[in-house]
């Protein structure tokens, strides 16, 4: 094929992916924010969404007139799904594998940091207080893993590795799974919960997600369970959530949630069980540049007429398979 066009869509005061230099030897490049997306469009035949929280491409969508193909430097793309979008014959690849290894870290860290007490040793160490208790042992516990993907994957693995019993929650029900051994049905998630320790939400964010885990959902829940949200934050029924750590039954660790950044005034902040970070349980140093390195390798595909990387399934919302 000819050299195509490539559209970068970035945001002011965001740095630039390490490889912009050698895309633009093998592409024509139109840097494009979210007020001149419309302008860059036209004739283009790919777009790199680089700025991941951009919502722009439904209102420049008719601009689009020879678009092929759309990769999200992000694992979730429903920032960008729209009707249009999703019936069109557009291809949408996404950062797929990029972030599974970091954010089983992330979510290895939070499950010691609750059975260890982690927390409540620093606050004793603040307050110089000398507090002798005992723990819980990690090993034997019980998590549950919602969302079957390369992200889940990886966390059931490194869980595993460290001795907690481990299921999967997913779309397609099964007994042989070679991560999770159990899959559970996720529309029934209720029923798999009153045995749960440790809850993992890490689902992609489509129609059927949206508030899966609900008031009864938590409600299911045994007391002292722990919920770590590193998929998305409407996942959740946040205020819920919010009822059941004030009422001292249920932990969190949120590293997303429904409004980002998290209002000031939000009583998450302050709840002793609750624990946040800002959305950046992948975010290792040097992920800019691995984001930038799977756009470069999937372009010169592209470019060999190869396909550029697995593609989402876009009524879905994500990978499939």
């Amino acid at each position: 094929m000819g050299e195509p066009i490539v559209v970068l869509l970035t945001a002011d005061g965001v740095a630039p992916p390490k490889d912009l230099d050698t895309v633009a030897h093998l592409a024509q490049v139109r840097t494009a924010t979210a007020s001149s997306l419309a302008t860059a469009l036209p004739g283009a035949d790919a777009l790199f969404v680089w700025d991941i929280f951009s919502d722009a491409l439904a209102d420049a969508w008719n601009a689009a007139d020879s678009l092929r193909w759309v990769h999200v430097a992000a694992a979730g793309v429903d920032k960008i799904l729209f009707d249009g979008l999703r019936d069109s014959d557009v291809l949408v690849t996404n950062a797929r594998g990029v972030f599974d290894g970091p954010i089983a870290e992330y979510v290895l860290a939070c499950v010691f940091a609750h059975d260890k007490q982690l927390h409540r040793t620093e606050e004793l160490q603040r307050s110089g207080e000398w507090l002798h208790r005992e723990t819980t042992r990690v090993a034997g516990r019980r998590a549950l893993v919602v969302g079957t993907g390369g992200i889940g994957r990886a966390i059931a693995r490194i869980l595993r590795a460290v001795g907690l019993d481990v299921r999967g929650a997913g779309r397609t029900p099964r007994e042989d799974d070679p991560d999770f051994g159990t899959v559970v049905d996720s529309a029934r998630l209720a029923d798999h919960l009153p045995d749960v320790d440790h809850l993992v939400m890490v689902a992609p964010l489509t129609d059927a997600t949206q508030g899966m885990l609900g008031a009864r959902e938590l409600a299911a829940l045994p007391d002292g369970a722990h919920v770590i949200n590193v998929g998305r934050g409407p996942l959740v029924d946040q205020t819920a959530l919010t009822a059941e750590i004030a009422a001292g039954r249920l932990d969190a660790h949120l590293d997303v949630l429904v409004t980002e950044p998290l209002p000031a005034d939000d009583p998450l902040w302050s709840l002793p069980g609750a624990h946040i970070s800002p959305h950046m349980s992948g975010d290792v140093v040097g992920w800019r540049d691995d984001l930038s390195s799977q756009f470069l390798a999937h372009l010169r595909d592209y470019i060999d007429g190869a396909a550029p990387g697995p593609a989402v399934d876009k009524h879905r919302g994500y990978v499939s398979g």
